[in-house]
């Protein structure tokens, strides 16, 4: 047996919101294909607020941009991921429409 490996091409987008000239949060968003489906999927990543503006709407407007962003894109899903012990953010992406689906398992390199 034989790897063969081809390269994909994958867009990636940083979104962010600024107070005047203070990035108040930012968000990324990754639009990747696979064989599985004819529609690419998308997803989000790194999303932070400024812990000076949290409790403002800021996680929620940049969420809200990503899902356009992923719905202007044709995707068949968004993925987020969330560290366990963040079940404030856990709470955020549920009111935003998002569902617990599955695990996410990581190993750092």
């Amino acid at each position: 047996m034989d790897f063969k490996q081809q390269d994909i091409e994958a867009k990636g987008i940083r979104i962010s919101l600024t107070d005047e000239r203070f990035e108040v949060g930012r968000a990324y968003i990754y639009i990747m294909h696979n064989d599985l489906h004819d529609r690419p999927f998308a997803l989000m990543e790194d999303v932070y607020v400024d812990e000076s503006y949290r409790g403002k709407g800021i996680g929620s407007k940049l969420v809200n941009r990503v899902i356009e962003i992923a719905k202007e894109a044709n995707c068949y899903k968004l993925i987020a991921t969330s560290r366990t012990s963040r079940p404030l953010v856990h709470r955020l992406y549920q009111r935003l429409g998002f569902s617990q689906h599955g695990l996410e398992f990581r190993i750092d390199l």
